[in-house]
């Protein structure tokens, strides 16, 4: 079959045709690869940008100082409950004492102090939930996972984001 091919030439002029025909029907149909292609490169130069945006500048002594206060409100919390049980233990009088005294703060000063804590750690959950972004794949594999997860129905009217996102999430 390929001496007979070569002999008649006939492959590459099928090919020639064949290119021919799929740059024609590229002018009426947009490719869709080329298409999922440029949308992730823009999507990827998006992130790119947010990338350089959000790196952060060399720490100083002021913003590592801050940062250590800022992770000692958990721990503090934690070992000063602890630290109650003991006390209740080696001094029971002196606990009772002071336990008394807290008993003598009014009821919306300790809804002031537990809005207080709760908007601090709200927070810093927020915080640590914003920081997560969504890493774009980097083998070939995953990038077609990707660009079809991603893939542009805005013209299919009976396409249902909502549902999608539920279907995707039952699975």
């Amino acid at each position: 079959m390929g001496l007979i091919g070569k002999i008649l030439d006939v492959g590459k002029a099928v090919e020639r045709v064949g290119r021919s025909a799929e740059n024609i029907t590229e002018v009426f149909v947009p490719n869709k690869t080329e298409k999922q292609k440029q949308e992730y490169q823009k999507y990827r130069a998006s992130l790119d940008q947010y990338a350089q945006e959000f790196a952060l500048a060399p720490l100083g002594f002021f913003n590592s100082f801050v940062n250590g206060l800022n992770r000692l409100p958990r721990p503090m919390l934690a070992f000063g409950t602890m630290g109650l049980f003991v006390f209740a233990m080696v001094d029971p009088s002196a606990f009772t004492l002071r336990m008394v005294g807290l008993n003598q703060v009014p009821e919306p000063l300790w809804w002031l102090l537990g809005a207080i804590v709760s908007f601090y750690f709200g927070a810093q959950e927020m915080h640590h939930f914003r920081g997560r972004m969504v890493q774009a794949p980097q083998n070939l594999s995953s990038m077609t996972t990707f660009l079809h997860a991603s893939y542009d129905t805005s013209d299919d009217p009976n396409y249902n984001a909502a549902l999608e996102d539920w279907r995707r999430l039952q699975k």
